[in-house]
């Protein structure tokens, strides 16, 4: 007999609904009665009773519940505690900004709380992250990006991530209390690669306003572009974690600009189907500071 027709068992007795129960398992309902009528089988026993259109356990069926609780609560304990004595592994795919700027301290509390851990942080482009993590080449992904990425992951919006326009300090443009994208006619920018979601994302709201630029440099790192910008080749728009301690140097300067099309979140991605070790748990709480129980429920939430 499989785990799956007791899983499925629990879920029903739960929701009191075989409907429910294959909603919220993504079964389609057929399934799900076929699957009671095996384990009814299986135990020679009705499990289900019908009063009008409620529906409950019978004795055995409550009997049963409790012992399938046992026996699916066993099983998880059984593949956390192999994985421990494996010390296993966490592969995150992110982009290079938070991968140098924001995951480095939770990984560090991580180590400290599963010291036996061992952690591989792949930077990698926006679309390489939702397909490696779907193929399940990663276990979580981190992003920017304006909305979710993908409507079959699991999403957590973590926070708002501020986008800044970047220049060397007494650039013209950062002594203005606030500038218009008009502003920006004929700016010379300093970019990353294509791939770059805010990137393009500015560029096509620069091109929808007939807002001309030029493409000064093209860089694959965030260091040398900052460092282009400090001398005076250009304009750059970074994540504000990326140039915080330049800024307060003051070997950068912001330019005031906003625009409503560049606001993007900072966002954990999941497969849907990734089973959630103590070590995920742990790590998705330190980011979004909450406990074990809290994620688990953010992340029942954020199935699309």
């Amino acid at each position: 007999m499989e785990l799956t027709y007791l899983r499925t068992f629990r879920e029903v007795a739960r929701r009191q609904s075989f409907t429910k129960a294959a909603e919220e398992l993504g079964y389609a309902q057929s399934s799900v009665t076929m699957q009671m009528q095996k384990l009814e089988r299986e135990y020679g026993v009705a499990l289900f009773e019908r009063y009008g259109r409620q529906l409950r356990l019978t004795p055995p069926g409550e009997a049963l519940l409790k012992l399938a609780v046992q026996m699916l609560e066993l099983y998880d304990e059984s593949k956390e505690a192999i994985g421990k004595q494996l010390d296993g592994a966490v592969t995150i795919g992110t982009i290079d900004s938070l991968a140098a700027y924001y995951l480095p301290p939770y990984l560090q509390q991580l180590r400290l709380k599963h010291p036996g851990i061992g952690i591989q942080m792949l930077p990698d482009s926006e679309s390489n992250l939702v397909n490696k993590l779907k193929e399940g080449e990663y276990d979580l992904a981190l992003l920017l990006d304006r909305k979710p990425a993908d409507l079959s992951l699991r999403s957590i919006i973590i926070r708002e991530e501020p986008l800044v326009l970047v220049a060397p300090p007494g650039h013209t443009l950062t002594l203005e209390e606030q500038i218009q994208l008009g502003d920006l006619n004929g700016c010379e920018l300093i970019v990353s690669e294509g791939s770059c979601l805010y990137r393009s994302t500015f560029e096509k709201v620069l091109r929808e306003h007939q807002v001309s630029y030029k493409i000064g440099f093209e860089l694959g790192s965030l260091e040398a572009i900052k460092h282009c910008v400090m001398n005076g080749l250009g304009i750059a728009l970074l994540p504000q974690i990326a140039v915080e301690e330049e800024l307060e140097r003051g070997t950068l300067a912001s330019i005031p600009f906003v625009h409503p099309d560049l606001k993007f979140h900072l966002q954990l991605l999941l497969h849907p189907k990734k089973w959630m070790s103590q070590v995920l748990l742990t790590l998705i709480g330190l980011m979004t500071g909450e406990d074990s129980e809290q994620v688990n429920q953010r992340l029942s939430e954020s199935v699309q």
